[in-house]
């Protein structure tokens, strides 16, 4: 799934066959996050992860926001 504009955030679900996988999915993302100091809103459960990356202080989606989605995909196409 990509990720989609809406309301001011870009959105990203993500299906996991199991509630372990995505919370591996979620510590994967962490310290990318941290290294950036630019946090998402992570929601995830049994056999799904949501990320909501927005710029809180410019009050929407920046280029900030777009660079870390295309590294949490990164990081998410490499997660075994």
């Amino acid at each position: 799934m990509t990720w989609i504009e809406r309301d001011g955030a870009l959105h990203r679900e993500i299906r996991t066959p199991d509630f372990i996988t995505a919370f591996r999915l979620v510590e994967t993302l962490v310290p990318l996050a941290e290294a950036a100091n630019h946090h998402p809103d992570v929601a995830f459960g049994w056999g799904y992860l949501r990320i909501t990356l927005t710029t809180h202080d410019a009050g929407g989606v920046t280029d900030a926001d777009r660079r870390m989605a295309e590294r949490l995909d990164a990081a998410l196409t490499s997660h075994p």
